[in-house]
C-alpha cells in the first residue's frame, strides 16, 4: 500500500505510539534495577528527544493539539520545517539567515531556526548598516515582501531611494524614479540574490553537516565570511597599481 488510507494510518501510528511508549518503559526498568544502560552524553541528550517526541505526537494523535515547536529530527531537534513556498522544494529545514549587503559585502543580520517574516527586519536592517559604515543609507535594494506601508514610511522620511513599487498617482520624477528603481533592482539581483547560490555551491553552506545549533551557525559564520574574504582578494588583485 504506496498511499495508506486514514484508517489505515491511524491504527498504524497508533501502534508505532504503544511500541515506542513500551520501548521507554522498559529501558527505564532496565535503568532502575542495572543501573545506566549508556553514560554516553549524546546518547542522554537523544533518549530525552525521544521522550519529548512522543509526549508532542501523542498529545497530537490523541487530543488533536497541533504541538508548538515540534521537533522533526532526533539528532537535530532544534530544527524546525520553514515554508519556503517553492517549486521544486515547498518545505526546507535549516537555518533561516537574514543577510545584507554593503557594496558586494555581506553581513549576517538575523539568523534563526525558526520561520520569521523578513518584512519587519527592514529598519533593523538599516540601522545596522549605518552602525557598519558610520555612514546614513541613501540607497536600499530589497524583495516586495518588504514594501509594507510601514517600511515605506520609514525610508521616506530619511530619503532613501528604494525600488519599492510605487503606490498612489505617479509624480512628476516618474521616468526618474523608474529608472533608479531598475538600476536598484538589477544590482540586488546580480550581487545579493546571486550570492546566495554562490555561498551554496562553492562554500559547502547546501551540506552543512554540523551536529549541534551552535556548531551549524559557525559553519554558516564561516562560510558567509569565507565568501567575503575571497571577493575583497579578488578586488585588491585586479586593482590596478600606483606607479611609484
Amino acid at each position: 500500500m504506496k498511499k495508506k488510507r486514514k484508517k489505515k494510518r491511524r491504527s498504524v501510528t497508533r501502534g508505532l505510539l504503544r511500541l515506542l511508549a513500551k520501548i521507554i518503559g522498559l529501558m527505564d526498568d532496565l535503568e532502575q534495577n542495572h543501573g545506566m544502560l549508556s553514560c554516553h552524553q549524546q546518547h542522554l541528550k537523544r533518549r530525552d528527544t525521544i521522550r519529548i517526541i512522543l509526549e508532542q505526537q501523542s498529545h497530537k494523535f490523541y487530543d488533536g493539539v497541533r504541538p508548538k515547536n515540534a521537533i522533526v529530527s532526533i539528532d537535530k531537534p532544534h530544527l524546525r520545517p520553514i515554508v519556503r513556498g517553492k517549486e521544486i522544494k515547498s518545505v526546507e529545514f535549516g537555518s533561516k539567515v537574514h543577510k545584507l549587503q554593503i557594496d558586494g559585502i555581506s553581513f549576517i543580520e538575523h539568523i534563526s531556526f525558526n520561520a520569521f517574516n523578513e518584512g519587519i527586519r527592514l529598519q533593523k536592517t538599516i540601522w545596522k548598516a549605518q552602525k557598519l559604515t558610520n555612514k546614513k543609507v541613501k540607497i536600499l535594494g530589497a524583495d516586495a515582501i518588504y514594501a509594507t506601508n510601514a517600511n515605506r514610511n520609514y525610508v521616506s522620511k530619511r530619503n532613501i531611494s528604494t525600488d519599492f513599487k510605487p503606490k498612489g498617482r505617479p509624480g512628476r520624477d516618474k521616468e526618474h524614479k523608474s529608472q533608479l528603481s531598475k538600476m536598484i533592482t538589477k544590482e540586488r539581483a546580480s550581487r545579493l540574490e546571486g550570492s546566495f547560490g554562490t555561498d551554496k555551491e562553492y562554500f559547502l553552506l547546501n551540506k552543512i553537516k554540523a551536529r549541534t545549533r551552535e556548531t551549524e551557525i559557525l559553519w554558516i559564520f564561516f562560510g558567509i565570511h569565507a565568501s567575503n574574504a575571497l571577493n575583497i582578494g579578488i578586488r585588491i588583485s585586479n586593482k590596478p597599481s600606483v606607479a611609484a
